[in-house]
């Protein structure tokens, strides 16, 4: 095996990311739809064997094609209020075990980095 053949994985997802990515900012959104659509459909069962975690992503992405293709067609993502919501679950996650609601309050806004608009120290 040579040094080569050992990060063949790294390279061929390392080109698939960037496929992807030139995809999304393609300037002709309905080209950039098309380009994106071969590449779900090339890693979804054109890989080379091995790469089983590459696999599994071009499975995982091919069932959500249609959301997917969806920013082709509006040219806006979801990606921003899946961040949101990330943020809000993981801090309902740090708050778990307050009883006081005054004290989940101001774990909330200590987490947000609002707590000092909230401190009337003056």
């Amino acid at each position: 095996m040579t040094s080569h053949d050992a990060h063949a994985a790294v390279e061929i997802t390392h080109q698939v990311y960037q496929q992807l990515i030139a995809a999304y900012e393609h300037r002709h959104r309905r080209e950039g739809k098309k380009l994106m659509y071969k590449i779900l459909r090339r890693i979804r069962t054109g890989l080379p064997a091995g790469l089983t975690e590459l696999a599994q992503l071009g499975r995982s992405l091919w069932n959500r094609r249609a959301d997917i293709l969806a920013y082709f067609d509006t040219g806006v993502s979801n990606g921003p209020v899946e961040a949101i919501n990330g943020r809000l679950e993981h801090l309902r996650g740090i708050a778990q075990g307050f009883r006081n609601l005054d004290h989940y309050i101001l774990r909330s806004l200590l987490h947000s980095g609002q707590l000092a608009e909230r401190v009337n120290a003056l």
